[in-house]
C-alpha cells in the first residue's frame, strides 16, 4: 500500500484573529523521517496558526503599549484535572525556597518522576503535571536556607478526576515556570483545562504546550494586536473516511440532529480536522508538533498555545476593565487546538469539520466570504451564531459585536477588555466541538474538594466545586473528627454544565483539632462524593492570622487597600504598610480587632502618584507576635 506523501509550508496569516493553513503538496523527495512519517500514518499531515487579537486603544490611553502589565493577583483555586493538581502551601517566614515531594504512597516510599525534593523555588504554589486520572496523591514541602532545609509540612492529599473521559495533558514551557508569576498563570489554565475535560467524555488524551511570551514558538515575534496565538497539527482526511467516523461517532443528541443534515455528495476531496478531533473520531492521527511549532514524527504535541505576555491579562476574576481575560484568551486558543476553525484563511478547497454547518438560510449552504454565513446544526433552521465574515479576523470564529459585547462567547474574533466568558454545554463552543466528533458528558454530578479557608480555632470556611452535567443538583459537605463525618451543611441547589465552586461556613468546632471533610452531591443519575480532605483548627490563642487581598477603588491619586484578619483570642492591632518599593514607607492608621473569627479589614489611602506601581501588605500584632500578609501591588492610572 502507498501512503500519501506531504510538504509543509508557513502557514498564511491574515488580519489580527486569523486561522492560516498549511499547503500541503505531495513531494516525494522527503527527508528520512517523513518516510516513516507515512509510513506511520496513512494520512497528510500539515501545521496550522490561528492568532486571537483585539483592539487595545482603551487599555492604551494611560500608557505606552510597552509600559502595559498583567494584572496577576494571588492564586485562586484550579481544581485537579485528569491530569495534574496543583501543591499548595503556607509560606515560611524564614524560607528562601521550597523542595516538593509527590508520592502515592502516604509514607512516601516512592516518588512521581522526579518529584523528590524538588526545587520549586520561592514558590508557594505548583502544578504537578503527567499524572494518572482517578488516583490519590500525597505531598508535602520542606522549606530550605543557605543552611539547609528545614522540617517538612503536614502530608496533604490530592486526586486527580476519574479516567472517564477527555485528558487535556498542559506543558508549561519555560516562559511560564521561569515567571515571577508562574502559579498564578498555571492556575488559569488547569481552571480552562476542568472546563474541557468536565464537558466531554472522549477516552482521548490531547497534549498542549502552554507559552507565556512575546515570540511565537519559532522565535519570531506576534504580530501587532495578537493577544494570543495557537500552532497546531492537521491532517488531510479523504472525505469518506472522515464523514463515515463522524456519522459512526454520534452519541448525543445534538450529532443526531447535525448528522441528519451532513450533504449526499462530497464538498470538497478531503476534509482537515485537527489532530486531536481525528482521535476523538477513533482515527491514526497522532500528536505530531515539536516545541518549536515544526511538524515530524515524533513530534509530541497536538498544538501550542502562546499568551501574549505583553497583553494586559487578568489572571484572576472579575476581569478588571483595563484588562482581557487570560482564561477566555487561554479556551479561545484551545479550541483551536482542538478542532474549531474553518477553511476560509486557508488556500485550497478543502473544508474544515467546522464548515459541515455553515449556513446562510434553512436549507441554504454557505462556506463563502460572501453574505450572511451562521452555524446551525438542524440544516439552518436555527441559527446558534453568527460566523465572522470581516477579513481582518479569523473566519472560523464567532461575528463579534462592538464592545462591551452582549454575547461575550469565548471564540468571538475579537476580544474585549473587561470581559469574561468560558465554553459550556449548551455554548456555541461547546455544541460545535460536539458535533465534528467530541462527546458531551451526561451523568451523575462531578465533585471536587478544595482546601479549607478561614481557618480559625471554632471555625472554618469549606470549599469545593460541583460540575450538575446538566442536571438539577444538591450539594452539600459531610465533615467531622474522622471520616465517618457526623455533620453535614445545608443543602445547595446547583444546575448546568459547568464547574462551579461550592463553599460553607462551619462553626462550632473544637480548637487544636483535625476535622476531615468532603463534598456530596446528587442528581437523578446518581450521588458522587469527593476525596477526604483535612484542616486543624487553630489553638484557642496565639499569632494573628492574616491575608492580602487585591485591593479596589483604584484611581489616579488614591485606593482601597484589603486584607483579612483572625485576631486568635487576642487583642490585635492591624494596619498596612504601604509604598512604591517592597520597603513601603508609608502605613494606614492602625486599630484593634479582638475575636476568634475572620474579618476583612480595609483601608483607604490618598495622596498617590499617578501611572505609578505601589505595593502593600497586611500587618497584626498581638501578644503572642507579629504576622506579615503576603506583598501584593497595584498600578494608579
Amino acid at each position: 500500500m502507498r501512503f500519501p506523501s506531504f510538504s509543509i509550508t508557513p502557514a498564511t496569516v491574515f488580519g489580527g484573529v486569523v486561522l492560516g493553513l498549511a499547503a500541503l503538496a505531495g513531494d516525494n523527495n522527503l527527508p528520512d523521517q517523513s518516510l516513516a512519517f507515512r509510513a506511520f500514518v496513512p494520512f497528510q499531515v500539515g501545521a496550522a496558526t490561528h492568532g486571537a487579537g483585539a483592539d487595545w486603544q482603551d487599555a492604551l490611553q494611560f500608557a505606552n503599549a510597552n509600559e502595559i502589565t498583567s494584572e496577576i493577583e494571588a492564586v485562586s483555586p484550579a481544581p485537579p484535572t485528569r491530569s495534574s493538581f496543583m501543591a499548595s502551601w503556607d509560606n515560611a517566614a524564614d524560607g528562601t525556597g521550597y523542595l516538593l515531594d509527590v508520592s502515592t504512597s502516604s509514607s512516601f516510599s516512592n516518588y512521581v518522576d522526579d518529584y523528590h525534593d524538588f526545587d520549586v523555588g520561592n514558590q508557594t504554589t505548583w502544578t504537578v503535571t503527567g499524572l494518572e486520572p482517578g488516583t490519590t496523591y500525597y505531598y508535602r514541602v520542606r522549606p530550605y536556607t543557605v543552611t539547609g532545609p528545614g522540617s517538612y509540612s503536614e502530608v496533604v492529599t490530592a486526586t486527580t478526576m476519574p479516567a472517564t473521559g477527555l485528558i487535556i495533558h498542559a506543558t508549561f514551557d519555560s516562559s511560564i515556570t521561569g515567571n515571577p508569576n508562574s502559579a498564578a498563570i498555571q492556575a488559569t489554565i488547569n481552571r480552562a483545562i476542568a472546563f474541557y475535560e468536565s464537558l466531554f467524555t472522549d477516552p482521548v488524551t490531547i497534549q498542549i504546550r502552554f507559552r507565556y511570551a512575546t515570540t511565537a514558538p519559532d522565535g519570531t515575534p506576534l504580530p501587532g494586536g495578537r493577544i494570543a496565538q495557537s500552532n497546531f497539527v492537521i491532517y488531510v482526511i479523504p472525505w469518506s473516511t472522515y464523514i463515515g467516523a463522524l456519522r459512526a461517532d454520534a452519541r448525543t443528541s445534538n450529532d443526531s440532529l447535525a448528522n441528519a443534515s451532513l450533504p449526499g455528495s462530497a464538498l470538497s476531496a478531503n476534509l482537515k480536522p485537527g489532530a486531536a478531533n481525528g482521535r476523538a473520531l477513533g482515527l491514526n492521527t497522532p500528536p505530531a508538533m515539536f516545541a518549536n511549532g515544526t511538524v515530524g514524527l515524533g513530534g509530541p504535541y497536538d498544538g501550542i498555545v502562546t499568551l501574549n505576555s505583553s497583553a494586559p491579562y487578568q489572571f484572576s476574576r472579575p476581569t478588571g476593565a483595563g484588562n482581557f481575560d487570560a482564561q477566555r484568551a487561554t479556551e479561545h486558543e484551545m479550541d483551536e487546538v482542538i478542532g474549531l476553525g474553518s477553511h476560509l484563511n486557508a488556500s485550497g478547497n478543502d473544508l474544515r469539520p467546522q464548515d459541515l454547518f455553515s449556513w446562510s438560510s434553512a436549507g441554504v449552504r454557505n462556506i463563502t466570504t460572501s453574505g450572511i454565513r451562521y452555524f446551525s446544526i438542524n440544516g439552518g433552521g436555527t441559527n446558534i451564531v453568527n460566523f465572522n465574515q470581516s477579513p481582518t479576523g479569523d473566519l472560523g470564529d464567532w461575528l463579534s459585536a462592538a464592545c462591551p459585547q452582549a454575547h461575550s462567547y469565548v471564540q468571538n474574533a475579537f476580544l474585549c477588555l473587561g470581559q469574561a466568558s468560558d465554553i459550556g454545554a449548551t455554548s456555541p463552543e461547546g455544541i460545535n466541538l460536539d458535533v465534528i466528533g467530541y462527546d458531551l458528558a451526561s451523568g451523575p454530578p462531578l465533585v471536587t474538594t478544595y482546601a479549607a479557608t478561614n481557618v480559625a480555632s471554632f471555625s472554618a470556611t469549606l470549599n469545593g466545586s460541583v460540575h450538575p452535567q446538566g442536571l438539577t443538583t444538591t450539594v452539600h459537605f459531610q465533615y467531622g473528627r474522622t471520616t465517618s463525618y457526623g455533620s453535614t451543611t445545608s443543602a445547595q441547589i446547583r444546575t448546568g454544565n459547568t464547574n462551579q465552586n461550592v463553599s460553607a461556613n462551619i462553626s462550632g468546632l473544637s480548637a487544636n483539632t483535625t476535622y476531615h471533610f468532603r463534598i456530596a452531591a446528587t442528581n437523578s443519575a446518581g450521588t458522587r462524593y469527593s476525596s477526604d480532605r483535612t484542616f486543624t483548627t487553630l489553638r484557642p490563642t496565639g499569632f494573628p492570622v492574616v491575608t492580602t487581598n487585591p485591593a479596589s477603588n483604584v484611581a489616579t491619586f488614591s485606593a482601597t487597600l484589603n486584607g483579612s484578619l483572625n485576631p486568635h483570642g487576642l487583642i490585635t492591632t492591624v494596619y498596612f504598610q504601604y509604598g512604591t518599593t517592597i520597603s513601603y514607607g508609608l502605613t494606614t492608621a492602625p486599630h484593634n480587632q479582638t475575636g476568634n473569627t475572620f474579618r476583612n479589614i480595609g483601608a483607604n489611602i490618598s495622596g498617590l502618584s499617578a501611572n505609578t506601581r505601589y505595593h502593600f501588605r497586611i500587618v497584626a500584632t498581638n501578644s503572642a507576635g507579629t504576622r506579615f500578609g503576603s506583598d501584593r501591588t497595584f498600578t494608579t492610572p
